[in-house]
């Protein structure tokens, strides 16, 4: 199916206009086996709406991107994954978040387990002022893990995970805070995954790196491919047509298309997703 067999309504103007707009999900994805299940979720921030009806799986094993113009929800339904936006005043939501068939919101959830199931990785590099060791095993400092094998097992293996062990091997007793910023964030992602979390949460993590440490961090997400179901929140286009499998575009917290990342960029089912995703808007 194209664009062209859809129906002509300028579906931009029906989203300024608060109406309600059925987003497009490409049969590839509604196919494959899901990791999440984001299902009819609303979230207002007082009286403000941010987000409206989003609907879609997660595929397993897999990365997932997020884009759209600045606003238009991405974050937003990032933190609501692991429940981060729990702790903003006069927040609430509608629809269900799953995680392997469970609602993250049902009462008794137990919101730490909750995160240390889904890693999440900063726009800025957030290591801890403490050691490069102690900064990967705090998850399992905090677990109650006291067995230095253990630890110094689970650090070299993360370490290696987040391709970081060679560069800093060396130098575990040193501050985390001494590495350059492209090393903090793979400390931060080695920290991420040192609790062995079923999905893997992104938030811009390369804008405030440079370019070669964004080479470093893509080629990092390649190799996590598989093993963590991934999903990242980008709002360069280049960047989520090179690293992700499935992409979604956003727009005013609205969910418009979600597909195979080379459909959405070479032959979407909307006028629209077409129009972002070569720059005509956003």
């Amino acid at each position: 199916m194209t664009n062209a067999e859809f129906p002509t309504i300028d579906r931009m103007a029906d989203i300024s206009e608060g109406k309600s707009v059925q987003a497009v999900i490409h049969d590839e994805i509604l196919a494959r086996e899901s990791a999440l299940e984001i299902k009819d979720f609303s979230l207002w921030y007082g009286s403000k709406q941010a987000l409206y009806d989003v609907s879609m799986p997660i595929p397993r094993g897999q990365v997932t991107a997020l884009v759209g113009p600045s606003g238009c929800g991405k974050s937003t339904l990032l933190r609501s994954v692991n429940r981060m936006n729990d702790l903003i005043d006069g927040l609430h939501i509608s629809g269900d978040i799953s995680l392997k068939g469970d609602s993250i919101f049902a009462p008794g959830v137990d919101v730490i387990e909750l995160r240390k199931r889904m890693g999440m990785v900063f726009q800025k590099p957030n290591p801890f002022p403490m050691s490069i060791f102690e900064n990967v095993v705090y998850p399992l400092r905090i677990d109650g893990q006291r067995d230095r094998k253990v630890l110094e097992s689970v650090c070299e293996q993360s370490l290696k995970g987040a391709a970081l062990w060679e560069e800093v091997r060396s130098r575990l007793s040193e501050s985390g805070l001494g590495l350059s910023g492209g090393q903090q964030q793979r400390l931060c992602i080695a920290r991420a995954i040192a609790s062995d979390p079923e999905v893997l949460l992104l938030d811009e993590p390369c804008s405030a790196l440079d370019p070669l440490a964004t080479a470093k961090i893509e080629n990092l997400i390649d190799d996590l491919r598989g093993e963590y179901t991934v999903l990242i929140v980008t709002h360069n286009m280049q960047q989520a047509s090179r690293i992700s499998d499935y992409t979604a575009f956003m727009y005013l917290g609205r969910l418009i298309e979600f597909g195979v990342t080379a459909a959405i960029f070479t032959k979407p089912m909307l006028k629209e997703t077409e129009d972002y995703v070569t720059g005509r808007f956003g």
